[in-house]
C-alpha cells in the first residue's frame, strides 16, 4: 500500500505495521459520500480494519444515506484521527462496495461488535448482528487506493 506523508515538514508519516496497529484501534473512521445533490456526507462509524487484505469493513443499515450514496458513486473518502495529543491518523480515498450477503457478512460484523463492545454477546451486539441475518444491515467493504498518514510524535 503507498503511504504519502500528510503533513510534510511536521512530524513523520507512519510505517506500515504503524498504520496497521493505529488501524486496529478503537477509533472510528469518517467516511465522506457524495449525495445527490454534489454534497458532501461524512459519518462517523465503527469499522475492522483486514490487515492482510488491507481493507476496511463498515456494517451498516442497508437504506442509510452513505448506502444511497455508494450505490451512486462507489469513491469516499476516509479519515481515522486521534484528537489526543501527539496527534495522529490516516486518510485516504477508497473504492466502496456493498455486501448485501448475510453469510458473508456475518463473521465481519461479528468482529467489529467484539472490536468496539467486547463481545458479540452484548445486547447492543445481539440487536445489530441481528439486523445483518435478516438482511436489514449491509457491509461496505473499503479498498484504500493509498493511505496519507500523519504522526507528530514524531517531531
Amino acid at each position: 500500500m503507498k503511504i504519502l506523508h500528510a503533513t510534510p515538514g511536521m512530524g513523520k508519516p507512519m510505517g506500515p505495521s504503524e498504520v496497521d496497529d493505529f488501524l486496529d484501534s478503537k477509533l472510528n473512521v469518517q467516511i465522506a459520500t457524495i449525495d445527490e445533490k454534489g454534497d458532501p456526507n461524512i459519518q462517523p462509524v465503527w469499522f475492522y480494519y483486514d490487515r492482510q487484505a488491507q481493507k476496511m469493513y463498515v456494517e451498516t443499515s442497508k437504506v442509510s444515506k452513505k448506502v444511497q450514496n455508494i450505490r451512486k458513486r462507489s469513491t469516499v473518502y476516509f479519515s481515522v484521527d486521534d484528537e489526543n495529543f501527539p496527534y495522529r491518523g490516516v486518510k485516504g480515498k477508497s473504492d466502496a462496495r456493498i455486501s448485501e450477503d448475510p453469510q458473508k457478512n456475518l463473521p465481519i460484523a461479528e468482529k467489529i461488535m467484539v472490536k468496539y463492545l467486547g463481545s458479540a454477546e452484548h445486547p447492543m451486539a445481539k440487536t445489530l448482528l441481528d439486523n445483518v441475518k435478516n438482511g436489514n444491515s449491509v457491509l461496505i467493504e473499503l479498498t484504500p487506493r493509498f493511505f496519507s498518514t500523519w504522526d507528530f510524535s514524531k517531531m
